[in-house]
C-alpha cells in the first residue's frame, strides 16, 4: 500500500510512505543540487590521463569542506570516500584508488553533497583523453535515456512511465538497462521512497504527484544487463566485461512537470558533448 504524506509532518517513515515536499523542500534541494553540480563542474578539467581517482576524491572533499558541505558517502555504511568512480566496465560504486586514469577510459563520478540537511545527488560521465566510438555512443545513449526518463516525470504519469521511456530508448539503440540498481527518493534522507526503476511498463508503479523528489540514474551497458559485485562489497561490474555508463539528476515533480536540481551552472553535465 502506498501512502503520501506531508514531508514536514512527524510521520514515521516506513516502506511505501512517500513524502510530498513544499517550497521549503524545493528551496533546500536547489541549494544542495547546485553545489553538487558545481563540484562536478570543478572535476571536469581535472579528469585526464595520469590523474588518479584518489586525487579526484581529494579534490571533491576539499570542495565540500570549503563550501560547508558534507559528502554523503563519506563513512556511509563503512565507505571511506567522498565520491564513487566507476571506470569502463564498472557499473557503479567504484572505489577511488591510486591507479592513474588512462587515455581512452570512461569514468562515471557519482557525488552527493549534504547542504543544510538536504542531499544533492548527481553523477555524470567523463571521457579520459580520446575515447573509442563505441564508448562515445554508449555515453550519448545514456544521456538520452536519462532525458527520456525526465521527460516522462510529470503529474499524471507513473514511475513505470519513467522506466518504460528509459528502457525503450536504450533497447532501441541495442544497449541494455541494468536492473539491479534503481533511482530513489531523496531530500533530507540519502535514500527515501519511492524507488525509481529504469525499466518497466507504462501506467504501472507509483503515481507521480507534485512534491515528490527523487533521482533518476539509469545505468546502461553495451552488452547484457547482468552485473556482479566484487569482493570489496561495493564495486559492481558487468558480467560480460562490456562497457557501462550512468548519468543521474535529482528532480522534483511540480504542478506542470518537473524541476531538475542538479543542472550544471557551466553547461557541463555532459562533459563529452560540451567539448565537441
Amino acid at each position: 500500500m502506498i501512502t503520501f504524506v506531508d514531508a514536514e509532518a512527524k510521520t514515521r517513515r516506513t516502506a511505501g510512505v512517500i513524502p510530498l515536499h513544499g517550497e521549503a523542500g524545493f528551496a533546500g534541494m536547489r541549494k544542495a543540487g547546485r553545489l553538487t553540480a558545481e563540484a562536478l563542474d570543478v572535476l571536469v578539467d581535472a579528469v585526464r590521463p595520469g590523474v588518479t581517482t584518489a586525487a579526484l576524491d581529494r579534490l571533491a572533499y576539499a570542495f565540500a569542506r570549503d563550501n560547508n558541505a558534507i559528502p554523503a558517502t563519506l563513512f556511509y555504511k563503512g565507505y571511506r570516500h567522498s565520491i564513487c568512480t566507476s571506470i569502463n566496465h564498472v557499473v557503479c560504486h567504484g572505489i577511488p584508488d591510486e591507479r592513474p586514469l588512462r587515455d581512452g577510459d570512461i569514468v562515471n563520478i557519482d557525488l552527493t553533497l549534504i547542504v543544510e540537511g538536504w542531499y544533492g545527488d548527481s553523477s555524470r560521465m567523463f571521457a579520459v583523453g580520446e575515447i573509442s566510438r563505441k564508448a562515445e555512443r554508449l555515453i550519448d545513449v545514456t544521456y538520452a535515456a536519462l532525458e527520456a526518463g525526465i521527460a516522462a516525470a510529470k503529474p499524471g504519469n507513473t514511475t513505470g512511465d519513467i522506466g518504460a521511456a528509459i528502457q525503450t530508448l536504450a533497447e532501441t539503440e541495442r544497449t541494455s538497462v541494468v536492473r539491479d540498481f534503481v533511482g530513489h527518493g531523496v531530500g533530507q534522507l540519502f535514500h527515501d521512497e519511492p524507488n525509481i526503476m529504469h525499466f518497466g511498463v507504462p501506467g504501472t508503479g507509483v503515481p507521480l504527484k507534485p512534491g515528490m523528489i527523487f533521482t533518476i540514474e539509469p545505468m546502461i551497458n553495451l552488452g547484457r544487463p547482468h552485473v556482479k559485485i566484487l569482493p570489496d562489497g561495493w564495486t559492481a561490474v558487468t558480467r560480460d566485461r562490456t562497457l557501462s555508463a550512468q548519468a543521474e539528476h535529482s528532480i522534483g515533480i511540480t504542478e506542470t512537470g518537473n524541476e531538475i536540481f542538479t543542472l550544471s551552472p557551466k553547461g557541463l553535465f555532459n562533459p563529452l558533448a560540451a567539448r565537441r
